[in-house]
């Protein structure tokens, strides 16, 4: 009995949180892109304020090393997220393999892929970095990947409440 309590603790406490964090790969077929560009905006905006706070308590007179390894940490874990939107969700399911006959496709598909990839490396650079210019970079690579990924009819298009 103690075995199966053990067990299921362990199961409780380590498995079941890995299975709910990622999105699933089933495919569900629940999709919220629109969503996950607005998550990837805000990602962004925090990692720029995260770095913003470790300039400024970096170059006061008393280093608050806790404030300081706390606003690092939450830098690296917003573009660990970025990361993940982007390839967990858009890289392995959102953007589709195509027909390399189509060249339409195959020009849209290599550009949705290279500023995906655009994003993974900015979103590194900014865990090595406090350069603003990297959020920058970021935000024009989020926005161009909007403007490629979405018809105009899906960009236009609101919902009701």
């Amino acid at each position: 009995m103690l075995k199966k309590i053990l067990l299921t603790l362990i199961v409780s406490i380590f498995i079941i949180p890995s299975l709910l964090s990622a999105h699933c790969e089933i495919p569900c077929g629940i999709y919220a892109d629109k969503m996950r560009i607005d998550m990837l905006n805000e990602h962004i905006t925090t990692i720029e304020k995260s770095m913003k706070r470790i300039v400024r308590i970096e170059s006061s007179p008393t280093v608050n090393y806790n404030q300081l390894v706390r606003w690092i940490n939450n830098k690296d874990q917003h573009a660990n997220h970025l990361q993940e939107i982007v390839t967990q969700y858009f890289m392995t399911q959102r953007v589709k393999l195509i027909d390399s006959n189509d060249k339409k496709a195959l020009q849209k598909y290599q550009t949705e892929l290279a500023l995906l990839h655009t994003m993974l490396i900015y979103a590194m650079k900014t865990k090595q970095t406090n350069d603003l210019e990297y959020c920058n970079k970021l935000r024009e690579a989020v926005n161009e990947f909007y403007d490629v990924y979405f018809t105009e009819e899906e960009k236009n298009h609101h919902h009701k409440n």
